[in-house]
């Protein structure tokens, strides 16, 4: 093996303490994804301050529940390219990993180019259909085509990284995200304070920072030599690639669009109680996302991590590094559950000097953020089970257990009980029902493939 592809090899996580290569590599996902909600959340904070109530609803209310629509179905795909990727890691696969490295930077050109597309066209309805409250719509539609405009951006860059993440480097990732955080914010200052530019001020920052991680993602794996690179003129769908990256990827992007809907369906339902709730939820969305950027970080860790090993053949480790992270993540969402709680005030004023806004808010994270512990359960196994290849039956059941089920309260819980909290109850009873689905699937899955050994 050459010095070049020992390098390569060298990232291989199939050996070694698993808590320490664990951490190793989490940590730089969650500086990542904080980076990441730090330049989406910017705008938030910017647009809260300087523009208004509003504004902000434009910017963090049913716009935002767009944006999670389509980027989580395009991460469900890229999971699969990333999934793909691990297991050709993990056997040494040159060509493998040269066909899925490749085809999934097809997959990611042509379905933001199509996405954008569609996206522009279909903003208004998107809008309309969520009961948006009428002084919104005009700045959530300008906010929701400019980042239609960069789909492909945003494609590219989540194509990109889980291709780098999957053979191990979770580091520079981090870097470019840290980078573009300093352009949005940069960028940010100047549209909507120097310019006076509003909503399409931020949201075009937001687009130039995407547009700066999508090219820094693709240089960097053009410039790559070993097992791993990227070759513009060599970009094509390879069939069996395609094929096997769909089969993992399209349940996850299925599940992920399911919860999108539902969160619609929320969003519509929030909206329904004015312009200042609206705004509360678009807040508590952002300060939400400091627990989901640790969440998803262990997620994205064990999916990395058990892939790599499934590959290899390694399954006692694949198992005992899914305890070891549930034990992990487990620690760190008490902590952060406790500061979230502590701290809410604060952290709400961050996005608005309103009062009344600030205290429902707070209100809402009481609620829910308890929670998250019940959550770390469905998200370290469903990473697990991403990581071998087995997702349909854990899609299914998140599928059922989250988005069905929280329909279900909504349609008929409400009518007994319409207030925010009959919304925001929806939230810790679905995780409950979910996770005891999770535990026992993975139990007697283990069982059976104990037996059957």
């Amino acid at each position: 093996m050459s010095d070049e592809k020992s390098l390569d090899m060298n990232r291989r996580i199939t050996e070694g303490v698993i808590w320490k290569q664990l951490l190793i590599f989490f940590f730089p996902i969650m500086l990542g994804s904080f980076f990441q909600q730090l330049y989406n959340t910017v705008d938030t904070i910017i647009v809260g301050q300087f523009v208004g109530t509003v504004a902000l609803a434009a910017v963090g209310g049913s716009a935002a529940q767009v944006v999670n629509l389509i980027v989580g179905f395009f991460t469900g795909i890229s999971t699969g390219a990333s999934v793909v990727i691990t297991h050709h890691y993990g056997a040494e696969d040159e060509k493998g990993i040269f066909n899925a490295t490749h085809t999934a930077y097809a997959i990611a050109l042509a379905g933001g180019l199509v996405l954008s597309l569609i996206g522009i066209f279909a903003t208004p309805f998107l809008i309309h259909m969520m009961n948006t409250p009428e002084e919104v719509v005009p700045d959530s539609i300008l906010y929701l085509r400019v980042f239609f405009a960069g789909m492909v951006f945003v494609f590219v860059y989540n194509m990109g990284s889980s291709i780098l993440r999957a053979s191990g480097d979770s580091k520079n990732p981090l870097l470019y995200l840290i980078v573009c955080c300093f352009v949005n914010i940069i960028l940010d200052i100047f549209f909507v304070l120097g310019m006076g530019l509003g909503v399409f001020g931020a949201a075009f920052a937001t687009l130039i920072a995407q547009a700066t991680s999508a090219i820094l993602v693709t240089r960097k794996l053009v410039k790559m030599k070993g097992i791993l690179y990227l070759r513009p003129r060599r970009i094509r769908f390879h069939k069996t690639s395609f094929i096997q990256q769909m089969k993992i990827g399209l349940p996850g992007g299925f599940e992920s669009t399911t919860f999108a809907i539902t969160n619609i369906a929320i969003q519509a339902s929030i909206n329904a109680f004015g312009t200042e709730t609206v705004a509360a939820w678009s807040a508590f969305g952002k300060v939400d996302a400091i627990y989901w950027m640790m969440s998803i970080a262990f997620g994205t860790s064990i999916t990395v991590f058990v892939g790599q090993n499934y590959g290899a053949g390694k399954i006692d480790r694949v198992h005992k590094s899914t305890w070891v992270c549930m034990g992990m993540d487990f620690g760190i969402s008490a902590v952060m559950v406790i500061v979230l709680i502590l701290f809410r005030n604060f952290l709400f004023s961050l996005f608005t000097s309103d009062p009344d806004v600030i205290k429902i808010g707070s209100h809402m994270l009481i609620m829910i953020a308890p929670m998250y512990l019940v959550y770390v359960i469905i998200e370290v196994l469903n990473g697990m089970f991403r990581g071998v290849g087995d997702v349909l039956i854990p899609a299914v059941m998140t599928i059922f257990g989250i988005c069905i089920l929280r329909i279900i309260w909504l349609v008929f819980v409400m009518k007994e009980m319409p207030s925010i909290d009959g919304i925001v109850y929806s939230y810790p009873i679905s995780w409950i029902f979910t996770a005891l689905f999770f535990v026992i699937y993975y139990f007697a899955r283990y069982r059976r493939k104990k037996e059957t050994a």
